[in-house]
C-alpha cells in the first residue's frame, strides 16, 4: 500500500468495482500494491435479492472506510441490472464522499481483449466464458494475471504501431445492436474511436466497412461479470491521471428505452 501523502494520484486505500450489467454479478477490489481479488456469480434474476449480501461479504476483511474510489459498469447491458449497480455505486460514494468512475461495459471487454491478431472485415471473437475440459461450462473464466506490484495486468495484444483497434458488437432489443470501436494502447489506455451506439445491423456493418485500419471484432456475450477487473483497471488509469468524478456525474448508458416506442 502506498503511504506517500504527497502523491495525490496514488491509491492509499482500495478501489472497488461492481459489474451488474449482465446476468452475472462481478466484484473486484484492489489496493494496486499486492492485494487484489475478483469474484463472479451467475445470479440472473436473483441479482436484486443477493447483490448487497454478496457485496458486504466480498469486501471483507476490508471495510467501507478502506475505499478510495468505486468503479461501476454503466452499460450497455440489462436495464434493471445496470440501474441497480449504478444506484448502489452512487449511494456508497455519496455516503463515503469518494469518486465514482462509470465505465462502459464494451470498453471493459475491449481492455480485456484476448490475444488474437487484428481481423479484417468478417471474423468474430466471442466473449462467452470458455468451456472446460469435457465440455462443462467454466463459471470462473481466467482473470487477467497480476503484474509486478499487484497491479491487475491489462496488457492487450498490440498491432503495428503499438495499438490495437477493437470493434465490439452486442445484441440490443428489437433486433438492433450496440456497437463501439476503441483503440487500445499499452501506455495510454483506451481511446474512443466510435462511441457506444445502438443501431441496426446494416448501419453497424456500414460503420465497420468504413474503418480505415484493421481491427479485432468481438461479439460481446450475455455473461460479463468476469470483465469487472477491467472496469477496475480502467478506473485506476483515470485515477492516476488525477481525475476525481463526483458521484452525481455517474450515469448509466441504456441506449434504448426498455419499452418499445420510447
Amino acid at each position: 500500500m502506498n503511504s506517500n501523502p504527497q502523491d495525490g494520484t496514488s491509491v492509499k486505500k482500495y478501489g472497488l468495482a461492481l459489474h451488474t450489467a449482465s446476468r452475472e454479478l462481478g466484484l473486484a477490489i484492489s489496493n494496486f500494491a499486492g492485494d487484489s481479488r475478483c469474484q463472479t456469480w451467475n445470479l440472473d434474476r436473483d441479482l436484486a435479492t443477493h447483490l448487497h449480501q454478496y457485496l458486504v461479504e466480498f469486501i471483507q476483511p476490508q471495510t467501507w472506510a478502506d475505499l478510495a474510489f468505486i468503479a461501476v459498469a454503466k452499460g450497455p447491458g440489462g436495464f434493471t441490472g445496470t440501474r441497480m449497480g449504478m444506484v448502489t455505486a452512487r449511494t456508497l460514494a455519496q455516503q463515503l464522499d469518494i469518486p465514482v468512475f462509470a465505465v462502459s461495459t464494451l470498453a471493459a471487454v475491449a481492455w480485456a481483449a484476448p490475444p488474437q491478431p487484428p481481423l479484417g472485415k468478417g471474423g468474430l471473437l466471442n466473449t462467452e466464458p470458455p468451456l472446460a475440459k469435457g465440455g462443462l461450462l467454466n463459471t470462473e473464466p481466467p482473470q487477467p494475471p497480476l503484474a509486478k506490484g499487484g497491479l491487475l495486468s491489462a496488457e492487450p495484444p498490440l498491432a503495428k504501431g503499438g495499438f490495437l483497434s477493437v470493434a465490439l458488437q452486442m445484441p440490443a432489443q428489437r433486433g438492433q445492436l450496440f456497437g463501439a470501436v476503441y483503440s487500445v494502447n499499452k501506455d495510454s489506455g483506451l481511446t474512443e474511436l466510435f462511441p457506444d451506439t445502438v443501431m441496426t445491423a446494416e448501419s453497424w456493418h456500414e460503420k465497420l466497412e468504413s474503418l480505415e485500419s484493421s481491427y479485432q471484432l468481438i461479439e460481446v456475450g450475455s455473461e460479463l461479470g468476469w470483465s469487472v477487473s477491467s472496469v477496475l483497471e480502467l478506473a485506476y488509469l483515470e485515477w492516476k491521471q488525477g481525475i476525481r468524478p463526483d458521484w452525481s456525474d455517474a450515469l448509466p448508458f441504456y441506449g434504448q428505452h426498455p419499452v418499445k416506442g420510447h
